[in-house]
C-alpha cells in the first residue's frame, strides 16, 4: 500500500485551499524543496507574507517572478573571482530556485531583504465585477423589455395602475 505526503502541497499553496485538486493531479506535483527554508503567514484576510531565509545573499542575487498564478524566487550567487579555500564550508551559497502556486487575483506588493531574511508581501485584490454583491430585499421586482433586466415598481405606478383599471372597465361596459 503506497501512502503520499501532502504536507508539501500545503506548504506552496497560498491563498485558496488546492488540496482536491492536487491530489486528483499527483504527476504534476513538483516535490518541494527544502532549501532555503521559509514561513507562510496569513498577515490579514486578504494579505499574505512569504519569508524565506537566504543569508549570505545580497538583493542582486536573488529574482522574484510573477507569471500568471506562479510565483517564481531564485537565487545565484556570484562567484568570486579569487576562489577561497574552505576548512570547513558550513553557510550554504548554493543556487536555490523555489516556486508558490499563488490563488487567482494574488499579486505580489513588496519584497525587502533584510538581516539574511527576504520578505514578500502578497495581497489578494479581487476585481469588483467578481466580487459577490448584495442584493436588497423589498420591492417587487418584474422584467421589461427584451433584456431582462428587473424593473423595480413603485407605488405611484402601482397607484396609477388600479387608477387606470376603473376606466378600462367603464370603456368595456360602454
Amino acid at each position: 500500500m503506497r501512502t503520499y505526503d501532502v504536507a508539501p502541497l500545503f506548504r506552496s499553496s497560498i491563498g485558496f485551499d488546492r488540496l482536491f485538486e492536487l491530489l486528483n493531479q499527483p504527476e504534476r506535483v513538483e516535490t518541494t524543496a527544502a532549501w532555503p527554508p521559509y514561513n507562510i503567514e496569513k498577515v490579514a484576510d486578504d494579505q499574505y507574507r512569504i519569508t524565506m531565509a537566504v543569508a549570505g545573499f545580497t538583493p542582486d542575487e536573488i529574482e522574484l517572478t510573477q507569471q500568471d498564478t506562479v510565483l517564481l524566487v531564485s537565487g545565484q550567487k556570484a562567484t568570486p573571482e579569487n576562489e577561497r579555500h574552505y576548512l570547513h564550508r558550513g553557510i550554504a551559497a548554493r543556487t536555490f530556485r523555489q516556486t508558490f502556486n499563488l490563488a487567482d487575483h494574488v499579486k505580489v506588493v513588496g519584497a525587502n531583504l533584510e538581516n539574511g531574511l527576504l520578505t514578500v508581501e502578497l495581497k489578494r485584490e479581487v476585481p469588483e465585477a467578481l466580487k459577490p454583491r448584495r442584493i436588497a430585499i423589498g420591492g417587487v421586482t418584474a422584467t421589461s423589455g427584451q433584456d431582462n433586466a428587473p424593473a423595480q415598481i413603485t407605488e405611484s405606478k402601482v397607484a396609477q395602475a388600479k387608477t387606470a383599471e376603473p376606466r378600462v372597465a367603464e370603456a368595456k361596459a360602454a
